[in-house]
């Protein structure tokens, strides 16, 4: 990569035309430095996966220049690959006090040998780092102690704002600290990299209090038990179901891993102060149904999270019955609908009463409508726009409402692109290696390597095992033996092994003596014979696996 120390560059390694996995790269006089290290979640084209991790391959051969790892927040999507790929990097990370908090959780739970150098930063506080000086300026989010960056060098300063919004009556903590950003703004801001997760959404996002005037309602008009789900994270949330229920009388039970290490992590740092007793898992069946309030884990339709198995009658100590309310206080993250969707039909199937945002104000994002960042660019006035945090049409509609907001230049960054910051103009000037991993049994494996592509193909073509037993000539010994797996059932099931037993009969009948006797020779047609059959009547290309064996005449006698 062509490029001179004191170029001030930013490459997007993640985050940047999909949802999640945010991780960013900033270079200046020789040094780098990383902003988040996330994760995203996997769908249906993902099977047997459970988290997808970014690749850090540039940055990792690069590690002995890198300063530090900065983090906005505590989300997954912005901390949640630390415990998987760390070890890559070796550098110290820096971050507010709920986040470091959440972040030990999190790596004493993965029970990683971890020795990580972890510096608490207060707000306003600037520290150097590299050839940057960092500012931490206090934000609003569906977590405690958001920040946004102001990255400060030779060549300008770029304010990062992470994820933000602004709340007039936040629930929990403080709203944006729009004081120090219109005094950034003051100084002169090069560039602004913002979130576009709301740039297609008209007017504002919404205050918390809204969401808990709206949870206490929908409570009020429940008859029997209650279950929540909401992120895990979004402490503020937490809260707002406690004070709701309490508002109608009820106690409150916490049900999943995530959900306990949020409030503990945000108790140490003074949160949640008056939250009151909450109701031990196992003892919810000791109150009455109209007196509980249950909030759990599983908003995106994950199988393993309690709501799924709740929704499954699947869980081991929550029950729900026919008449029972469960509350979706969160959004759909896309790719998820699905999944969401399965949970949900699962519930109504049940008789179970579902309140989700469209039915009634219990939820309101932690990010920015469109009226929030045109109030941001205001008081930023930056030269350049860069927009992350979304897809490819979130990052479309953030670059035309900067235009509307006479940024001067727009720039749209795509995950491995390295833009050039100083000088007359922004402009992309090289890509470097990018990419999707995910972690299983405490190795990181590619997305595209053979096994998991293995696995998507079996997920949706099947799988076909042809045995087949050979003299020493090469002649066929019995009928071949025919299974299949994911391609029809019954009588189309049976039709499909007959006709695939003929055609290997046949593939093998038609080569010749030299290559009868050439296991690799049989295994290709015997392959494309049942794949054949199987594409024919069913329009498939299953996995085929072939297995030979050769006996001679005294086998046979046997």
């Amino acid at each position: 990569m062509n490029y001179s120390k004191d170029d001030l560059l930013f490459a997007p390694l993640g985050g940047s035309g999909e949802i999640g996995m945010n991780v960013n790269l900033y270079h200046y006089q020789d040094s780098w430095i990383m902003i988040d290290l996330g994760i995203s979640f996997p769908d249906e084209s993902t099977p047997g996966v459970d988290v997808i991790l970014p690749d850090l391959k540039f940055i990792a051969d690069r590690r002995d220049k890198l300063a530090g790892l900065v983090l906005t927040h505590g989300h997954e999507d912005h901390l949640g690959a630390i415990p998987y790929l760390w070890s890559q990097l070796g550098c110290p990370i820096y971050g507010s006090a709920f986040t470091l908090a959440l972040l030990r959780r999190k790596l004493a739970e993965s029970h990683g040998d971890f020795d990580i150098p972890l510096h608490e930063i207060g707000m306003n506080a600037p520290f150097k780092l590299g050839g940057f000086e960092i500012e931490m300026v206090a934000l609003n989010h569906s977590i405690p102690d958001p920040a946004a960056l102001a990255i400060r060098t030779g060549a300008g300063t770029i304010l990062h704002t992470g994820d933000w919004k602004f709340d007039k009556t936040p629930v929990l903590g403080t709203d944006t600290d729009v004081t120090r950003l219109a005094a950034i703004g003051d100084e002169g801001v090069l560039a602004l990299v913002g979130d576009s997760t709301n740039a297609m959404v008209e007017g504002r996002s919404g205050s918390e209090s809204d969401a808990k005037d709206g949870l206490t309602a929908a409570i009020a008009a429940a008859s029997g038990r209650v279950a929540i789900t909401c992120f895990a994270s979004n402490v503020a949330r937490i809260d707002s179901i406690c004070k709701a229920a309490k508002a109608n009388g009820r106690s409150v039970a916490i049900v999943g891993r995530a959900l306990n290490r949020a409030i503990s992590a945000a108790r140490e740092v003074g949160y949640l102060a008056d939250l009151p007793d909450l109701v031990p898992e196992g003892d919810v069946d000791l109150l009455p149904r109209n007196a509980i309030v249950i909030v759990c884990t599983g908003t995106q339709g994950e199988p393993r999270a309690a709501m799924a198995r709740i929704a499954a009658a699947d869980h081991e100590t929550i029950s729900l019955e026919a008449g029972d309310t469960v509350i979706y206080s969160s959004r759909q993250i896309p790719g998820n609908e699905n999944a969401i969707a399965r949970v949900q039909d699962m519930l109504i199937r049940r008789k179970i009463n579902l309140i989700t945002d469209q039915d009634a104000p219990v939820h309101v994002s932690g990010h920015p409508s469109r009226d929030e960042m045109i109030e941001m660019y205001g008081l930023i006035r930056p030269k350049i726009a860069v927009p992350v945090h979304g897809t490819a049409r979130h990052l479309l509609a953030h670059a035309a409402l900067a235009d509307s907001c006479q940024v001067p230049q727009t720039i749209l960054p795509d995950n491995g692109v390295v833009i050039r910051l100083n000088g007359e103009t922004a402009a992309i000037i090289d890509n470097v290696h990018t990419g999707a991993l995910t972690a299983e049994k405490g190795n990181i494996i590619e997305l595209q390597a053979d096994m998991m592509r293995a696995r998507r193909r079996m997920l949706w073509n099947g799988v076909v095992t042809a045995s087949v037993i050979l003299n020493k000539s090469g002649a066929l010994c019995t009928v071949p033996s025919i299974a299949q797996s994911g391609l029809g059932d019954g009588e189309a099931a049976s039709d499909y092994v007959a006709a695939a037993a003929i055609a290997v009969e046949d593939a093998v009948e038609v080569l010749g003596k030299t290559a009868r006797r050439n296991d690799a020779s049989v295994e290709e047609v015997v392959s494309q014979a049942v794949r054949r059959v199987a594409r024919s009547m069913f329009g498939l290309r299953p996995i085929a696996q072939v297995h030979i064996m050769r006996v001679g005449e005294e086998d046979l006698r046997a």
